[in-house]
């Protein structure tokens, strides 16, 4: 464990964070202890107060003003000290030019007293002035020892004392409720709570009554008068009614009716009447009440009998007579009512709700009426309610269906129903729909109802489905115009005639006689043809295909296999190991390609189509499989493919 550090170790700290310009209030520790925190804020502030006090008073001696541009006109919080000292500085100078004594009796507090007598003796340096020339600031207690007064302490230079703060040590007595503040020498406590609506806090802490009528903060209008109460006040009127009224809230005067009292005021057998401010007694004279009249002599009430007059007092219903009154008998569907003295209707609908009708109930004079919702009809029973066959009435344009309550049309085949009225139906145009392109192969007309497909007029027919295309093979049918001498070779919509001989030195292999097949000739040389012996190719053949123009043309489509007997392994024990295959020529437009590929462990060329073509297109594709061995090119073999691409993607 550390040795603890001593007082003056803290307070040393403070001075030199002080002398260079740090903020008090956020120093840091050099000891845990509360005490060491606040001797080093507290001798920290005293370097700094010292500090800006020595500015605030050279500012008053150079510049005989305290307000400059960097104070403006006003001291904050970080230059109240400055400008604290350099007003009482200006003090003591104004004393001085005046010939004034420099020890006047001014309350201006011990420190700023002792900086304006300084300025006014200008000849006493502020360390003196604050030192007090080696004297005690507040106290001597004998043999050079100086104290302070109360709320006071001494600084560690033994002669000047520092302000305590009471509220920092908690040595305030202030009560619950209540803030500590400090103040020079002391402190005072600040109640926290508000005294609320009515009160004003007092120097004391205490709350005390607003007076509103003396302050002038109420409200009451000119005819009324304030008078103060606790917490707030009360508006009476000046003017005073007399007798016979009552003042309202706005200080009016209303007449009081003291017929309506309860009791009243006049004696039996006289009748009271109102007046304003007051009332009369009058003698009550013969007057029946309802349902009697006077007799002849008109000394008494004798009854009406109301049933005997001309127009019946029941209009048409059943009357009797009563003493002083009547009662009707109503007809069925009425109730008689005893303050009007008439039949009413009974309204039935709503006495009864979904108890008389099955849809809807019409009330009427003296009964009620059963009515169906749109789609049905009043049963014989004039309560429920039958569903009405809305389609005997023919609304729609071809087929109706009766549903509970109301009919749907519906429409034949090849017809929908009108978005419009909801009844007609119009022809659905099969050709015009989204997908109206694909219905047909090759074009579509619309009929009443329904469609029907066409085909291109030369080479095609329809088919079975009605919607197809069908190519027809003018080389099976013998519709074609080939000579003898040429092959038939059907295409996509028409046909082709073509002669293949095979050149000098070449054979023909083999008599081909279906249309679509391969003609290949193979090389035959004499023993002493040289030239004949040196060329490498072996074999030519022909072949002919047909394709549509593709309508869409996403990704390579193949089109033709050359097939090899090379193996793809161990290829040396049959003097050849590889096989090559390029176009030759006839690939318009580069639409063509060839890759080699491996098949069942033998090399496959595969000529591919990978561009899109647009027909009607013949052309000749020529392609050569080239066989190598180990010295090179031992023999190749040309393939003829003639290609013929229709117009139509069919």
């Amino acid at each position: 464990v550390s040795n603890p550090i001593s007082i003056e170790e803290c307070c040393s700290d403070g001075h030199q964070r002080g002398s260079a310009n740090q903020d008090c209030t956020a120093l840091p520790l050099i000891s845990e202890s509360t005490t060491c925190r606040i001797v080093q804020e507290q001798c920290c502030v005293t370097v700094l107060e010292d500090s800006m006090c020595t500015t605030g008073i050279n500012m008053a001696k150079e510049r005989s003003s305290c307000y400059t541009d960097q104070f403006s006109n006003s001291c904050d919080s970080k230059t109240t000290k400055v400008c604290t000292c350099c007003d009482c500085c200006l003090l003591g100078k104004a004393a001085q030019d005046h010939d004034l004594p420099c020890d006047h009796s001014l309350a201006l507090g011990y420190q700023c007293g002792l900086v304006s007598r300084a300025c006014c003796l200008d000849g006493a340096s502020l360390n003196d002035t604050l030192g007090g020339n080696g004297k005690c600031a507040h106290l001597c207690v004998g043999n050079g020892t100086c104290s302070c007064f109360k709320g006071f302490k001494l600084r560690p230079d033994a002669k000047n004392c520092n302000d305590i703060n009471e509220c920092l040590l908690g040595a305030s007595n202030c009560r619950l409720g209540e803030r500590c503040i400090n103040t020079e020498g002391s402190f005072r406590c600040q109640r926290e709570v508000s005294c609320g609506t009515g009160y004003e806090l007092t120097d004391s802490n205490n709350c005390k009554d607003i007076n509103e009528c003396e302050t002038g903060t109420h409200n009451c209008v000119p005819d009324f008068e304030c008078q103060n109460t606790q917490g707030s006040f009360r508006c009476h009127p000046k003017v005073k009614c007399g007798a016979g009224y009552i003042q309202d809230a706005l200080g009016s005067c209303i007449d009081i009716n003291e017929c309506l009292a309860q009791t009243g005021p006049c004696h039996p057998g006289q009748v009271c009447i109102n007046s304003r401010g007051s009332y009369t007694c009058q003698r009550i004279s013969v007057n029946c009440g309802r349902g009697y009249h006077l007799n002849v002599e008109g000394t008494r009430c004798v009854d009406i009998d109301e049933c005997k007059g001309p127009d019946g007092a029941c209009s048409g219903h059943g009357c009797i007579n009563l003493v002083g009154s009547f009662r009707c008998e109503c007809a069925a569907g009425y109730v008689f009512n005893s303050i009007n003295r008439v039949c009413e209707d009974v309204n039935e609908c709503m006495h009864y709700p979904g108890r008389l009708c099955a849809h809807k109930c019409v009330n009427n004079q003296g009964s009620y009426t059963c009515t169906c919702t749109t789609g049905f009809k009043l049963s014989p029973d004039g309560r429920n309610c039958n569903d009405l066959n809305e389609c005997e009435a023919n609304p729609c344009s071809q087929e109706c269906a009766n549903v509970y309550g109301s009919y749907q049309c519906y429409c034949r085949r090849g017809y929908q129903l009108s978005d419009v009225d909801g009844l007609t139906c119009e022809d659905i145009d099969e050709c015009a729909l989204p997908t109206g392109g694909h219905i047909c192969a090759f074009r579509c007309h619309n009929t009443g109802g329904s469609f029907h497909c066409s085909c291109p007029v030369k080479g095609y027919t329809l088919a079975a489905n009605g919607r197809s295309c069908q190519d027809v093979d003018e080389c099976v049918t013998g519709t074609h115009t080939c000579a003898e001498n040429q092959s038939c070779f059907n295409v996509q919509g028409d046909f082709r005639c073509l002669s293949f001989e095979c050149p000098t030195n070449y054979q023909r292999i083999g008599e081909t006689t279906v249309p679509t097949g391969t003609i290949r000739c193979m090389k035959s040389c004499q023993p002493n043809d040289g030239p004949c012996n040196r060329d490498p190719v072996h074999s030519l053949s022909h072949t002919f295909i047909s394709m549509a123009t593709l309508r869409d043309f996403t990704k390579p489509e193949e089109i033709v296999f050359l097939r090899t007997t090379v193996p793809a392994y161990g290829a040396y024990q049959f003097g050849t190991f590889d096989v090559m295959f390029e176009i030759q020529g006839g690939n318009a437009d580069q639409a063509f390609d060839v890759v080699k590929r491996i098949e069942n462990g033998v090399y496959v060329g595969v000529v591919r189509q990978v561009k899109p073509i647009i027909g009607p297109l013949n052309l000749v594709l020529k392609l050569a499989m080239i066989n190598l061995n180990s010295q090179g090119v031992s023999h190749q073999s040309v393939i003829n493919i003639h290609v013929s691409v229709s117009e139509f993607w069919f």
